[in-house]
C-alpha cells in the first residue's frame, strides 16, 4: 500500500512533531493574569476604536489599564496598536468631537487628573490640576467645556477648602468621627462628609483647564454620581452645551433607605438652583440623554420607591410641557442604559435576556424591540454613524472587541488578546437547559462539562449558586465566579437561574422578595434533580454547593433546610442572620423591600427565612469565607457561621481576608481564595474506598 504524497508529509511532520499534549486546564492562575477588554469607544466619525486593556502585573500583585487604538479604515487587518504610554493607568476613554484627540483620567501626577493625547501622535498632556482627584468627566457637545466630579464638602466655598480640611485632618491626633445620620459607611468605605459633585470647567486654547470651576450641582445636598458605582452615565450635556441634566439622591435622613433618584436640570452661567424634573416619581430616575434638538430627554426610570431590583423602563421627556411617556411598556426587560442612533429614531441598550446580556435596539416612535446582537453578554458598547463597535464574551471566551453595522450585521472582531494563551487551554463545553420549577413555571440553568471532558465518566459537581439575589449566572465570562475554574480542577459546574433573577419577566425577579428561601430553593432542587436526569456525566453522590452575597445566605439555608443535599458546602459573604443584617447592612432600603419593611415593624418576616433558626440541623462540611471590608454583609455575618459550625461540630474552615471588601479583587487573594475552595471540594468529594 502505497501513501499519497500530501499524506506521507503530514504523517511525517506529526512524527517529528512528538507526541499530541493534551490542553492544559483552565485555572485560576490564568484567570487572573488574562488581559481584559473593555469601554469600547468610537470617534465621532467612526473612523477610529480606542479600547481599554487590562493587564495584571502577577507578582506586584496588582494591575493596570492602557487604552489601544484601531484604525477601522485601513486596508490592513493589523490588531490595535498601544496609544497611552507604559506606566500610564488610566480609564474612561472619550473622543474630542473633532476626533484629533482621546482623553482620559489617570493619575500619573499624584492625584487622579483628566488629560488627553493627540491621535496623530505625542505625548499626553495634563489638562486639570485640581487640589482634588477628579472622579469622572463628560466633555460638552463643542469640546469647550468639561463637567466634571469632585468628592467635596458641600459647606465650602472653593476646592481650595476641602483640600485644606482634608489635610487639617491628616494631622489631628484625634481620630474620631461625629455622625448624626447614615450614611456612616457605604460598601467598604467609611462616611467622612464630603459629597461627589458636579463641576463645570473651560477648556482654554491650549485645551487646559483654568481657574476655579463652576459647582452647577449647588443646593442639590447628595452624590453626583452616586455612590459607590456610579459615573459619568448619570449626567449628560444638553446640545447648546447652555445645561446639564443629572441624576442624584438627596443625602438626607432618608437616604440610606430611600431609592429616590430624580433628574435635575443645572445651567452652567444662569444663576439659579437645579430645576427638579421628574420631583413626581419617588422612585429611580437616571441615565439622562438629551436627543439631538434638546427638546426631549430621554432616560431610565424605576416605578416602585424603596426597591432597586425594580424594572428600569425607557422614558421620554418632553422638556418644553414636560409631559412624561413610556417608550416600550410591553418590553418586560430592564435597561441597562441610552445610547441614541444616528437618526435619533432608536434607542439601543443592554439587557439580561434568558440567561444572556444581548443588544437591544428599541424604536422610539412604535417601542418595537428587536436584538442586535444576540447570544453571550455584551460587555460595553457604542455608535457612531453606522458603526457599532461592542466587547462581547460569553462562558468560554473572556471579552473581545467587535465592529459591525448599526444593524449588527457584518460582524468583525478586533481585538485578540489573550489569544496564544487561550489556544493551549481546555475549556468545559457548556449548555443551557431548562426544568419545571416553582408552580411548574420553567426555569433555566446552565450546566459546564469538566475540561478534557471523557464520555462515559462520571464527575464531581460544584453546584454555583448568583447572589443579588436578583442576579444571573448567565453566558458570561466571570472574574470571581467563573465556573470553568472548576471545570479546569475535573468538576462539572450548575448554575440555575432560580425564580427572583434577572432576564426572565419582571414578575419573576420580584417573586424572590419576602420569599428568600421558598421558591429559590425549590428551584434549586429541582434544577439540581433535572441536571442528574439528563446529565449522565454528573456524580450526584459527590457535589458541594458554592454561593457567594445571597448565594452565601443560600447555602446557610440549605445546610438547615437541605441538609443531606450536599457533601461540602462554601458560604461567601452570605447573610446567616438576617435579622441583625436588617439592622446592620448600610443600604437598609434593600433588606426593607426584601422583607416587606424594617425588624421593627415586621420581626416575623425576619425571621421566616432566617438560617440561624436552623444551625442546630447543620451537618455538611462547611467553608467560611469573609472580607473585613465588606460593609454590605458584615464579617460577623461570617464569623457568626464559622462558630455556629464549630460549636456543634460541624467540619468547617474560615478564610479570612482583612484587605478585601465583598468581593476578593486582589490577584494573590484570588489565586488563594480560589485555591482554598477547590481543595476543600476535592477534600470532601474524592472518591473513598467502600
Amino acid at each position: 500500500m502505497f501513501l499519497r504524497p500530501r499524506l506521507l508529509m503530514l504523517l511525517l511532520s506529526a512524527l517529528l512533531a512528538g507526541p499530541v499534549l493534551a490542553a492544559r486546564p483552565f485555572d485560576v492562575r490564568d484567570l487572573v493574569t488574562l488581559e481584559r477588554v473593555s469601554s469600547p469607544t468610537l470617534s465621532p466619525d467612526g473612523r477610529r476604536l480606542v479600547v481599554a486593556v487590562r493587564q495584571t502585573d502577577f507578582e506586584a500583585n496588582k494591575a493596570s489599564t492602557g487604552l489601544w487604538i484601531e484604525d477601522l479604515w485601513a486596508r490592513d487587518a493589523a490588531p490595535p496598536v498601544r496609544f497611552t504610554p507604559e506606566g500610564f493607568n488610566v480609564n474612561s476613554p472619550a473622543f474630542s468631537p473633532d476626533a484629533a484627540h482621546v482623553y482620559f483620567l489617570s493619575a500619573k501626577s499624584g492625584s487622579q487628573q483628566l488629560w488627553r493625547q493627540a491621535v496623530a501622535g505625542g505625548e499626553p498632556v495634563q489638562v486639570t490640576d485640581f487640589p482634588l482627584d477628579v472622579g469622572s468627566y463628560k466633555l460638552s457637545p463643542d469640546g469647550r467645556q468639561v463637567a466634571l466630579s469632585m468628592e467635596v464638602f458641600t459647606d465650602c466655598a472653593d476646592l481650595a477648602c476641602t483640600r485644606a480640611r482634608l489635610d487639617e485632618r491628616a494631622a489631628a491626633k484625634a481620630t474620631g468621627r461625629i455622625h448624626d445620620q447614615l450614611f456612616v459607611r457605604h460598601w467598604d468605605t467609611w462616611a467622612d462628609g464630603r459629597r461627589n459633585q458636579l463641576f463645570v470647567a473651560a477648556l482654554g486654547e491650549d485645551g487646559k483647564a483654568a481657574g476655579e470651576p463652576v459647582r452647577v450641582s449647588a443646593g442639590v445636598e447628595g452624590d453626583i454620581p452616586s455612590k459607590p458605582f456610579g459615573d459619568a452615565g448619570e449626567y449628560a450635556w444638553a446640545p447648546d452645551g447652555q445645561s446639564l441634566v443629572f441624576a442624584a439622591r438627596l443625602g438626607n435622613r432618608e437616604e440610606a433607605w430611600s431609592t429616590n433618584f430624580d433628574l435635575y436640570r443645572a445651567w452652567v452661567r444662569a444663576r439659579r438652583a437645579p430645576q427638579n424634573l421628574t420631583a413626581d416619581n419617588l422612585a429611580m430616575d437616571t441615565g439622562p440623554v438629551f436627543s439631538g434638538d434638546g427638546r426631549t430627554l430621554y432616560y431610565r426610570a424605576m416605578k416602585r420607591p424603596g426597591f432597586e431590583a425594580d424594572r428600569l423602563a425607557l422614558m421620554a421627556m418632553d422638556l418644553r410641557s414636560g409631559k412624561v411617556r413610556e417608550i416600550a411598556p410591553d418590553w418586560d426587560r430592564s435597561a441597562d442604559g441610552i445610547r441614541l442612533s444616528a437618526d435619533g429614531k432608536a434607542i439601543y441598550t443592554t439587557a439580561y435576556d434568558l440567561g444572556t446580556h444581548p443588544l437591544f435596539r428599541v424604536d422610539i416612535a412604535s417601542g418595537e424591540v428587536t436584538k442586535v446582537v444576540p447570544g453571550g453578554s455584551i460587555g460595553g458598547f457604542d455608535l457612531a454613524g453606522d458603526t457599532l463597535a461592542y466587547t462581547l464574551d460569553n462562558l468560554k471566551t473572556p471579552a473581545q472587541a467587535f465592529v459591525a453595522r448599526a444593524d449588527g450585521s457584518q460582524p468583525r472582531q478586533v481585538t485578540r488578546n489573550n489569544e496564544e494563551k487561550l489556544a493551549g487551554l481546555a475549556f468545559g463545553d457548556y449548555e443551557q437547559f431548562s426544568f419545571a420549577g416553582w408552580n411548574g413555571e420553567t426555569v433555566y440553568g446552565y450546566v459546564v462539562k469538566p475540561a478534557n471532558y471523557e464520555p462515559g465518566k462520571k464527575y464531581p459537581v460544584a453546584f454555583l449558586i448568583h447572589g443579588g439575589p436578583q442576579g444571573s449566572f448567565g453566558d458570561n465570562f466571570h472574574y470571581r465566579w467563573n465556573p470553568q475554574t472548576y471545570a479546569g480542577q475535573g468538576f462539572a459546574a450548575v448554575m440555575i437561574d432560580f425564580h427572583g433573577s434577572v432576564g426572565y419577566g419582571q414578575a419573576f425577579t420580584d417573586s424572590i422578595s419576602q420569599d428568600w428561601g421558598g421558591k429559590p430553593l425549590e428551584d434549586l432542587q429541582k434544577g439540581w434533580t433535572a441536571a442528574l436526569q439528563k446529565y449522565d456525566f454528573l456524580d450526584g453522590g459527590r457535589a458541594c454547593a458554592l454561593g457567594g452575597s445571597y448565594g452565601g445566605y443560600m447555602v446557610a439555608w440549605i445546610a438547615g433546610n437541605w441538609p443531606d443535599g450536599f457533601d461540602c458546602l462554601v458560604n461567601h459573604a452570605g447573610v446567616v442572620d438576617t435579622r441583625i443584617m436588617g439592622f446592620n447592612t448600610e443600604e437598609l432600603w434593600f433588606t426593607e423591600w426584601e422583607n416587606g419593611g424594617t425588624p421593627v415593624q415586621v420581626p416575623e418576616n425576619y425571621e421566616k427565612f432566617n438560617p440561624i433558626n436552623h444551625v442546630g440541623r447543620w451537618k455538611a462540611p462547611m467553608l467560611v469565607i469573609h472580607g473585613q471590608l465588606d460593609y454590605r454583609v458584615l464579617v460577623e455575618q461570617g464569623l457568626a457561621a464559622f462558630s455556629a459550625a464549630q460549636r456543634q461540630g460541624v467540619p468547617s474552615r474560615l478564610l479570612y481576608f482583612p484587605d478585601e471588601n465583598h468581593w476578593i479583587l486582589k490577584p494573590h487573594n484570588s489565586v488563594l481564595w480560589h485555591d482554598t475552595v477547590n481543595a476543600w471540594l476535592k477534600h470532601w468529594t474524592a472518591e473513598r474506598a467502600e
